[in-house]
């Protein structure tokens, strides 16, 4: 029997490949001659760094760049050096995470610490991108990055512009000449699963801008900057990509990587599935299993485990998930793909002890080889 495992993580227990390992050792109790694959998996979100570093024989790359707020952090990114590639989530250098909640303004953040560190990427030769867009605090369209990369933003009295979103009011005119050139050699491939455009009632401002701590008269400030900086850049540059769908991504990070980077917005799974090449692996198996810590009807909406399913049923393969909690509404995924879904709490026990990574580790090991005897009867 041939069995491919791509589970995502039980965020704050196991990581993709622990819990991976533990099926694998369930399976191998009940059949021990399987021929059994794990791969890692993830959506372009938190964990997808880990994932891809973790399952691809690369590195953790820690640089010290600009955070939100423009002081200084440690940001960490991976890279496999074999495919001179870079994978990175922008809430490294600029999570709303790292901002305390009383100091969130996103008039006040910038972006220029993701350019920073794409950057340091480039000089160690990377020149492939896979970006997470997710989490983040700024709403500044991304002029952060690109003034950290050579682009200059001035005012109407040809002043430097800073990298914060109140800046973006205030620019009157852009010079790329000063664009590191080596930008023009990258591929970016940018995890984005929203479709807003940058500015408007969908866009940035009105939609994320309140979650960052922007008030009613900041998030109309701030979208009429997102409006003008589009302007401007259009005028100027002949380029127009406010409706893109996904523009408005990360406060406009997606607007600028499209319009600046020719980057290509994408599904984070679909990315990772290309990354992982798990098509490959999928059609010359007999049985996939994936799975997350929890599955819901979010889950069916899109997240990575029905991104392994429905791939899967393209090929006609069965899938089985493992998860760490299933609510009523989790139904839905079998209409999605999954086949059927196994919980894995054995006994009684608070959240805390269930998270525990030896309890989840043994608890998904167990439920993995009572279902494979179950398999074995037929």
């Amino acid at each position: 029997m041939k069995i491919l495992v791509a589970i995502d993580s039980l965020k704050g227990s196991l990581s993709s490949l622990d819990a991976g390992a533990a099926i694998q050792q369930g399976i191998k109790k009940v059949y021990k001659d399987a021929d059994i694959t794990v791969k890692p998996l993830a959506d372009g979100g938190e964990g997808t760094v880990e994932a891809l570093v973790s399952g691809m024989g690369g590195e953790l790359v820690t640089v010290n760049v600009t955070d939100a707020l423009g002081e200084k952090t440690d940001a960490v990114y991976g890279m496999i050096e074999s495919k001179k590639l870079a994978v990175m989530e922008m809430a490294a250098a600029a999570g709303i995470t790292m901002v305390a909640e009383q100091k969130r303004n996103p008039k006040n953040t910038t972006t220029y610490g993701v350019g920073e560190m794409i950057l340091d990427a480039v000089k160690r030769g990377c020149r492939d991108f896979i970006i997470g867009i997710g989490g983040s605090a700024t709403n500044d369209g991304g002029m952060g990055m690109l003034e950290a990369m050579g682009v200059k933003f001035f005012n109407e009295d040809g002043g430097n512009l800073g990298p914060y979103g109140l800046d973006m009011l205030r620019v009157a005119d852009v010079d790329v000449s000063g664009l590191v050139p080596e930008l023009k050699e990258c591929t970016f491939r940018i995890a984005c699963d929203v479709e807003n455009p940058l500015c408007g009632p969908l866009g940035a401002a009105h939609v994320y801008g309140p979650q960052k701590g922007a008030t009613p008269q900041m998030v109309e400030q701030l979208d009429a900057g997102l409006k003008n900086y589009a302007d401007v850049i259009k005028k100027r540059l002949k380029l127009d990509n406010i409706n893109v769908p996904g523009s408005g991504a990360a406060g406009g990070l997606g607007y600028a990587f499209v319009t600046f980077l020719q980057g290509k917005l994408e599904p984070g799974i679909s990315i990772i599935l290309d990354t992982i090449d798990l098509e490959k692996e999928i059609k010359e198996t007999d049985l996939v299993i994936t799975g997350e810590g929890r599955l819901d009807a979010q889950t069916a909406m899109g997240k990575a485990p029905i991104g392994v399913a429905k791939l899967a049923k393209q090929y006609g393969k069965k899938v089985i998930a493992f998860c760490g909690a299933a609510t009523e509404d989790a139904a839905a995924c079998n209409q999605a793909g999954i086949d059927a879904y196994f919980p894995i709490l054995r006994s009684p026990m608070t959240v805390e002890e269930a998270m525990e990574r030896d309890t989840a580790e043994n608890n998904i090991m167990l439920t993995a080889e009572q279902v494979f005897r179950l398999i074995q009867l037929f």
